[in-house]
């Protein structure tokens, strides 16, 4: 399978400026662990996860005042929408990841995280009904 066919395409897009409030509360609403990042003033994509937010958390940083683009990460990985659930996981993998902005011709088409992946794997794994 795709990641085409097993990636999220309704993707939850913030700006750097966003508190991490606002961020949290966008992604809690929808229900994803993670948020892409769109700085207009900057090339390329970056993204925002439910693990940046819990380490700002952490570092007892006021998620008010916080803004994603001080927390997202830039160096992000991107999986291209004919690349294979297999090779998505093994890069997920490697770099201890556990979602993957899916881009074609530089354009956001998706995300494809662990939950998708699992999902589609159990699924084609389930036994026949009797």
């Amino acid at each position: 399978m795709q990641v085409r066919e097993a990636m999220s395409k309704q993707v939850l897009v913030v700006g750097p400026e966003h508190t991490l409030r606002q961020a949290a509360r966008m992604m809690s609403e929808r229900r994803v662990g993670s948020a892409v990042v769109i700085d207009p003033e900057s090339e390329g994509v970056g993204i925002l996860t439910e693990r940046d937010v819990l380490y700002a958390l952490g570092a007892g940083l006021d998620c008010d005042v916080e803004r994603t683009g001080a927390h997202l990460t830039w160096d992000v990985v991107y999986a291209g929408p004919d690349w294979t659930v297999e090779e998505a996981a093994a890069a997920m993998a490697r770099g201890g990841f556990r979602h993957l902005v899916v881009l074609s011709d530089g354009e956001v088409l998706g995300v494809i995280s662990v939950r998708d992946i699992v999902r589609v794997w159990t699924s084609s794994r389930a036994p026949a009904p009797a």
